[in-house]
């Protein structure tokens, strides 16, 4: 991927015509349990003034969308610029500024969702004019999803969307804040709801109970079994800063009072696979662990069950430094190395689709999801010289 030598991204300032897109996204309320069509459909309009047309596709109820536009229609297809539009929520944070109200003070820019991730959606978006008009032999796709925060759900449409249509492009870059180093791996991010029936009764009659919260416990137990063999003897993939795949219990909900044997009871538990590793494996040893309890509890109460819920299921990536587009990144943004980060996103997802893919934005994962969210315009700077290095691009491949 050939492409011009990128200006010194430190010394640069922040476009007002960016910094400007940019506020008006984080100033909108995308929280994840919220609509996002707000946000679409500004994008949507904004794409239009330049007579782009979007693709759009939404959730079941349609209070939701995702948003694909191609800039450069009838050149060869080329490289998707990625962005989730919902955010995560700021109930009960120590906030000192409005999370809403895209202030710039002290070189930064604060708001809920400025670092993760309406500042590289707003400097593609910005940057969207010179991209149809520019020389590039190739086309840019802007690609906007709802819902990664709650399990990278609405770019699964999105994706299937582009493949009915056949729209295959060359690469993605992902834009999560990765400090402006290009990140090549993430693990993946597995996470389940488990309900147990059992059968109530008199603490003071326990043989003729199911306790639900126990049968629980002892599935826990081997989800913490199978954590510490992780821990033991898994093969490490060095970079990640727990280098072995992880599970662990978040929530557990269970009975009513002392003196009643809880008849039900529920956790929630995830697996943090390496890229190497098959969460759906750990889940299926889970499943495995409940059918043997199972026995033993339904000759007590024959209606006594384990349910199981997928809440979120988003695959582990892996790139490679030596990828194409890893290399464009790198390059765009005057990295001299790439990195792996903690957190998923939906890269893996456009991984799996065929499309080479590397992660690569503004900001830092410290600051997102914090009191006073903020990403630094420093940052944004970097951002603004790897989209003018992009738009000088002349060779994808």
């Amino acid at each position: 991927m050939a492409t011009a030598p990128p200006s010194s991204p430190v010394a640069a300032s922040v476009s007002p015509h960016a910094l400007q897109l940019i506020q008006t996204l984080v100033q909108m309320n995308t929280v994840s349990h919220h609509s996002n069509l707000a946000l679409i459909h500004f994008v949507r309009d904004e794409l239009k003034k330049l007579g782009v047309a979007s693709r759009l596709t939404s959730n079941a109820d349609r209070t939701k969308a995702n948003l694909f536009a191609t800039l450069g229609e009838g050149k060869p297809a080329g490289i998707i610029l990625s962005g989730h539009t919902d955010t995560v929520p700021w109930d009960g944070q120590d906030w000192t500024l409005d999370p809403l109200s895209a202030t710039i003070k002290d070189g930064r820019l604060y708001g809920r969702g400025s670092c993760d991730m309406k500042g590289f959606i707003g400097m593609a978006l910005a940057h969207a004019g010179d991209f149809l008009h520019g020389s590039a032999p190739f086309a840019v796709h802007l690609a906007l999803s709802y819902d990664e925060e709650v399990g990278c759900l609405g770019v699964k449409e999105l994706i299937a969307d582009l493949k009915d249509a056949g729209i295959k492009p060359l690469a993605c870059i992902v834009g999560e804040p990765t400090s402006m180093v290009p990140a090549t791996a993430h693990k993946g991010v597995y996470r389940y709801k488990c309900c147990v029936r059992g059968k109530e009764a008199h603490s003071s009659l326990t043989p003729q109970s199911v306790n639900a919260i126990e049968v629980a416990a002892r599935l826990i137990g081997k989800l913490r079994d199978m954590a510490e063999g992780f821990e033991a003897s898994e093969p490490r993939h060095e970079g990640f800063d727990v280098p072995f795949s992880t599970a662990s219990v978040g929530q557990f909900h269970g009975g009513i009072a002392d003196n009643v044997v809880p008849r039900d009871a529920e956790f929630r538990y995830e697996f943090r696979n390496l890229p190497s590793a098959d969460a759906l494996l750990m889940q299926k040893e889970v499943l495995a662990q409940a059918e043997r309890l199972l026995p033993a509890m339904k000759k007590i109460a024959p209606e006594a069950r384990f349910s199981f819920e997928t809440l979120c299921e988003v695959p582990a990536f892996l790139g490679s430094a030596s990828d194409a587009v890893t290399q464009l990144a790198q390059r765009l943004a005057g990295a001299d190395h790439t990195t792996l980060v903690a957190f998923g996103t939906e890269a893996g997802l456009f991984k799996s689709a065929g499309i080479p893919t590397v992660v690569c934005g503004p900001g830092s994962i410290n600051q997102a999801h914090q009191p006073d969210e903020f990403v630094s315009l420093e940052q944004l700077a970097r951002c603004e010289a790897f989209m003018r290095g992009l738009i000088a691009t002349r060779q994808l491949a």
